[in-house]
């Protein structure tokens, strides 16, 4: 069965960042999506996949833009150490309100670095203006249940599990 819209694919990758190699992400076990535009995997690599079969490759090179887009130094703030908490360290992450936003979207920011008196946080997705390539091999493809197509994602065995 060739990959088309509606089916459910599975595949094994890895994630390599192209300024040095270095390998990011590995799947030790496969990864499945609902392919055909349910945002469940990269829209370019979706579109590589598109007409493969089981036991195909890609490689698809992902520019900022198609991955976790351009880093946004305005999205780095510091603010004053005495309103976190005392237990903070370099690299947690905890959610908070976009400046100046009055829907009250939330972000994700990392504590970057800790001071006696300042804590910077980056609210940049960790790869954000990283080059990377994308490189897959199919595992598996079959159709869709009505189930994954009503939700757009892949549901386990024996069923929806939220």
């Amino acid at each position: 069965m060739k990959i088309a819209k509606d089916t459910v694919v599975s595949l094994s990758y890895e994630l390599v960042d192209l300024s040095g190699g270095a390998v990011l992400e590995k799947s030790n076990d496969p990864i499945s999506y609902v392919h055909g535009g349910y945002d469940g995997i990269f829209p370019t690599v979706e579109e590589a996949l598109h007409g493969k079969d089981i036991g195909d490759k890609i490689s698809v090179k992902m520019e900022p833009d198609d991955a976790f887009g351009e880093y946004d130094h305005d999205l780095v703030r510091v603010e004053a150490r005495d309103l976190f908490p005392k237990d903070i360290e370099v690299g947690m992450q905890l959610e908070g309100g976009a400046e100046d936003d009055e829907d009250e979207d939330y972000m994700l920011f990392t504590i970057v670095e800790i001071t006696d008196k300042e804590v910077t946080v980056d609210g940049n997705h960790p790869l954000a203006g990283k080059t990377l390539n994308f490189n897959a091999t199919v595992t598996g493809v079959r159709t869709a249940t009505k189930e994954e197509l009503d939700h757009g994602h892949v549901h386990g065995a024996g069923g929806h599990h939220h």
